[in-house]
């Protein structure tokens, strides 16, 4: 076979072509993606995200997005004069924090990513569908139990976050009949629960999109943060993590900050059933399309 030159369309088709492979294994698999940090800050990188979401519908793949939205929150109340509170980190969600949480969330938010989508997919009729945990029974939790040290007597005791709940129940069956419905919808979930006695809940998006992927038996779920992925001591990204790898990252302090807290939600991810997870930087123009279909990916995997 002769070499082509490189003239415009050819170096397309030759990376088409190379993407075959793993457009096949991902044809008609759930990829569970979390939203987030300043990929979603800013209109034109949440634009190509929706193109990107798009893309992937039309290549086969059955995306479900989980979105977060802690800075909007903060500046909405802000904006209303609701002071907010932080213990070791944690925001208390009171009652009146909690509305303002869902209204950001469920209504501003949510309902512009699921724009983005339907705009970016017109041609193909792709269409985003804003949801919250709260829809057809799909995310019940049980309030978040929080200990911490006493600074001053030493001892452990119980923090009240307020409405900040876990998942204690999934129920995927409205985002299946929407992923495998005749025509083309992409869900978008807020991270937003109800506790069995009605009360509504906020809920880190990070564990709602692990929950969600465990559910769902996904194939991937993709976190898209701020960082390339998981480092190594000499700053080097780390490609690939087995869960007691990812562990011992913890244990030896390789990993620090916020990486802790997303390397223990890919952990249960995987445990409850994902194939696998990886943790990348979602500010990179198409680094969803990198990770799945090509050879080298775009961050770091964690894997059973």
């Amino acid at each position: 076979m002769t070499d082509e030159p490189h003239e415009p369309g050819w170096d397309t088709a030759k990376t088409l072509a190379e993407a075959l492979p793993y457009i096949q294994r991902y044809n008609r698999e759930t990829v569970v993606i979390k939203y987030g940090g300043h990929a979603m800050g800013e209109e034109a990188v949440a634009k190509q995200f929706a193109a990107d979401s798009v893309l992937l519908k039309m290549l086969g793949v059955h995306p479900v997005i989980v979105h977060g939205g802690g800075p909007q929150i903060s500046a909405m109340l802000k904006r209303a004069g609701v002071s907010s509170t932080f213990i070791d980190g944690l925001r208390v969600t009171d009652a009146e924090t909690m509305d303002v949480a869902e209204m950001v969330l469920s209504g501003a938010i949510n309902k512009e990513i699921a724009n983005w989508i339907t705009i970016a997919g017109k041609e193909a009729d792709v269409r985003g569908v804003g949801l919250s945990g709260k829809d057809a029974r799909m995310i019940t939790v049980e309030k978040a139990a929080r200990t911490r040290r006493n600074p001053e007597t030493g001892a452990m005791e119980d923090v009240n976050l307020g409405f900040v709940g876990e998942p204690s129940r999934i129920d995927p069956k409205l985002i299946e009949a929407l992923i495998y419905a005749k025509d083309q919808y992409i869900p978008v979930i807020a991270p937003i629960g109800f506790s069995e006695e009605g009360e509504t809940y906020n809920i880190n998006a990070d564990t709602v999109a692990g929950a969600l992927g465990g559910a769902l038996k996904a194939k991937r779920m993709l976190l898209l943060t701020d960082v390339p992925g998981v480092l190594d001591a000499n700053g080097e990204l780390v490609r690939q993590l087995s869960v007691a790898d990812a562990r011992a990252a913890i244990a030896d302090g390789v990993a620090t900050g916020g990486m802790i807290p997303k390397l223990e939600t890919a952990i249960a991810a995987t445990e409850a059933g994902v194939g696998g997870v990886v943790i990348l930087d979602g500010r990179r123009s198409h680094a969803m399309l990198v990770e799945l279909f090509t050879e080298h990916g775009a961050g770091t995997l964690i894997f059973p």
